[in-house]
């Protein structure tokens, strides 16, 4: 590959890093052509783009996004070997829910987690995955504090009124005496 095609893969990649909400960085060696065909369809399907990128262009890339202290841990511990990488444009738990589902239906323990970075946050290793695979969306998160106000508010809502209607009853009881 030729130094200029190089420096247009680390300029788009610097790009589609910057405009997503996380990313995964997976270890597919191993995966057969159509088994790779296929982690793309999930990952198409759900608006997510898989791609196989040499790790040093991702080192680049993330370098250019000039957070060295967050990334520095995920650059030494994840970016080895062979690395496909998940681009994401919300937060949520449908990646890790991909890898899941493609290990599940292929029955296999790849493709390996081997780091993702949320929101800027970083998870390093496998074992993350099934801690990211619960991460509701905001969405998600949102109705989830409303149902928790709701309800203390309907129950005293519920009281007030039920205590109105004793309490006219009582008046109503004492009027007519």
């Amino acid at each position: 590959m030729k130094i200029s095609q190089k420096h247009t893969i680390v300029k788009q990649l610097t790009t589609e890093l910057q405009q997503a909400k996380c990313f995964y960085v997976l270890d597919a060696e191993g995966l057969t052509v159509s088994q790779v065909n296929y982690l793309r369809k999930l990952c198409f399907e759900k608006n997510i783009v898989y791609k196989v990128v040499k790790n040093t262009l991702i080192k680049k890339a993330l370098a250019n996004l000039n957070m060295h202290e967050k990334y520095a841990e995920f650059v030494h511990h994840v970016l080895k070997n062979f690395s496909g990488i998940m681009l994401v444009q919300s937060i949520d738990a449908m990646p890790a829910k991909i890898i899941q589902q493609f290990r599940k239906e292929n029955n296999t323990e790849k493709p390996l987690l081997k780091g993702a970075s949320i929101d800027h946050d970083v998870f390093i290793g496998d074992e993350q995955l099934n801690i990211l695979s619960k991460l509701k969306t905001k969405e998600e998160l949102v109705a989830d504090l409303i149902t928790l106000l709701k309800n203390p508010v309907q129950n005293v809502l519920g009281a007030l009124h039920g205590s109105q209607n004793d309490l006219m009853a009582i008046l109503k009881t004492l009027s007519e005496k």
